[in-house]
């Protein structure tokens, strides 16, 4: 597990969780639901301490952006989705700094294994711009703000605490930002890979797969940390839970409504469910995690889009074609 840095699951997962249990809108927490074109956009803002409790999650926006299929989309779509999280990262980054701050872009994850190295792919495809800024600044075009980025490894690889290494960085460069970049693990199958959530509220790298560090946010680092994370794993006990809810969705279909055997399905708490799979499952596979086979393509498709999305936000005026060829 030291070998791995997949954080937990989505805020927009969290809170329907608690609709699904409750049956109504968890208190203390905003909701705004936006379709662009293929692009679902939820908006969901931790206002207020109880909100904080029953979601789990602190107080804070998190931004997911919703993408079914996106290798099936074509490379047109793949664009499009960039800029669209270019304008929400553009956004949240200019509610916390000024258009000139310098930013620290963390790559989380183990580029050694596939579903986690996305943070590192990420950190490869960045427009990284501080040390032209530094040393030939009447050669760089005045849109570039300055940018720098680390993919700092894991603890099973360097023996160092990733917060330990960020927040040395962070000492000695002293950047005004942080966007930090990890994989996620998801409560629902259908969003693994299609999914992009950010937040302002900072991120607690390896929580997802039961190998919690310690976190990266305003407290631990002094200034603002915005997270970036995709799910790319799901656990076994999630895919048997799906599957089961499948089933007990169709046979509620079929039931006759009022009857016994009805009201027995409808009354199923689907949380205990979970978590009493979980415990039959466990002796046997353990902390397992699923990924799709085709995982390391639709890793290089997704942190293209993450990359093309955070150089667009941070430098003004600087589109996608000057990205490309800037890259390349």
């Amino acid at each position: 597990m030291e070998n791995i840095s997949i954080r937990t699951d989505l805020a927009v997962e969290a809170r329907e969780m608690v609709q699904e249990e409750t049956k109504k809108e968890v208190p203390g927490v905003a909701v705004n639901v936006e379709q662009q074109g293929d692009i679902k956009i939820t908006r969901v803002k931790i206002e207020k301490e109880v909100g904080q409790k029953i979601m789990g999650k602190p107080i804070g926006n998190y931004i997911t952006l919703e993408i079914p299929q996106i290798r099936e989309k074509g490379e047109k779509f793949k664009e499009d989705l960039a800029q669209e999280l270019a304008k929400e990262l553009n956004t949240m980054v200019h509610k916390k700094v000024n258009k000139d701050a310098t930013t620290l872009v963390v790559g989380l994850g183990n580029w050694n294994i596939t579903p986690d190295s996305l943070g590192p792919k990420v950190i490869s495809k960045l427009m990284v711009t501080r040390h032209l800024l530094e040393n030939i600044p009447d050669m760089v075009d005045q849109e570039l703000t300055p940018v720098c980025a680390i993919s700092p490894g894991v603890l099973g690889i360097t023996g160092i605490e990733t917060s330990e290494i960020v927040k040395g960085i962070v000492e000695k460069i002293k950047p005004n930002l942080v966007i930090a970049i990890d994989a996620l693990a998801s409560r629902r199958a259908e969003r693994v890979n299609t999914t992009i959530q950010m937040t302002d509220s900072g991120i607690n790298p390896g929580s997802g797969v039961g190998n919690k560090r310690k976190a990266l946010n305003k407290d631990s680092l002094g200034i603002p940390v915005i997270a970036i994370g995709i799910p790319t794993v799901v656990d076994a006990t999630t895919l048997a839970n799906d599957t089961i809810d499948l089933m007990l969705d169709a046979m509620i279909k079929e039931a006759t409504q009022g009857k016994e055997f009805y009201n027995m399905l409808k009354e199923i708490n689907r949380e205990e469910k979970h978590m009493l799979i979980r415990q039959i499952l466990h002796p046997y596979v353990g902390d397992l995690m699923v990924t799709p086979k085709e995982v390391d393509l639709i890793i290089d498709d997704i942190s293209l889009v993450v990359a093309n999305g955070i150089n667009i936000a941070l430098h003004p005026g600087i589109g996608l074609e000057d990205v490309n060829r800037y890259i390349n």
